[in-house]
């Protein structure tokens, strides 16, 4: 496979995960049912395209955003929501004794739940790449502390769950593309 397929399935693969977050903060808010919110994802009548502005020439452009791996989406947010009630105590639990797992915003219960998941059920994802990957969908919605604690929450299960693969000495790959996407 070539470098730039790989890079395409990468990127494909990350879209899946953010969508997956978005559906299931959608679901979380409307209570909206799985099979729907997966099919307007899919069909393009949620995402599929943004605005981006130009401050400068103060123009709009409509831009299409990269196509989704579509299984790993379904699988996402159909995992996500059929574990919901494992995932959010697995959450709640991880919070310091003085948080109220009430205040938990719902985009960042939706990330954590989607984080933990993969981590939990989907080993056929490298721990450290999917941690980078949700840590970096974080830090594009978030400006405060929540990286740090999708991090922190996320690194302290992998060392549970996955404790022979978080120990492991990171060596590189042998065809020389170490950037951590799967």
């Amino acid at each position: 496979m070539t470098k730039h397929k790989n890079s395409d399935t990468a990127l494909r693969r990350s879209a899946a995960r953010l969508a997956a977050i978005q559906a299931t903060y959608q679901i979380i808010l409307t209570s909206a049912p799985v099979g729907a919110v997966i099919n307007d994802f899919m069909t393009g009548a949620i995402g599929g395209e943004v605005i981006e502005e130009d401050l400068d020439l103060e123009t709009e452009d409509v831009v299409p955003l990269v196509e989704l791996h579509a299984e790993i989406f379904a699988v996402l947010v159909r995992g996500v929501h059929a574990s919901a009630t494992r995932l959010d105590a697995i959450i709640d639990g991880s919070l310091g004794a003085s948080w109220d797992p009430a205040r938990l915003q719902p985009l960042l219960r939706a990330l954590l739940r989607c984080g933990i998941y993969e981590l939990s059920d989907r080993l056929d994802m490298p721990a450290r790449a999917c941690i980078s990957e949700y840590v970096d969908i974080a830090r594009s919605f978030f400006d405060g502390a929540e990286p740090g604690m999708v991090n922190a929450m996320m690194d302290k299960l992998a060392r549970q769950l996955r404790s022979e693969e978080m120990n492991a000495v990171h060596k590189p790959r042998s065809d020389g593309n170490n950037d951590g996407t799967i």
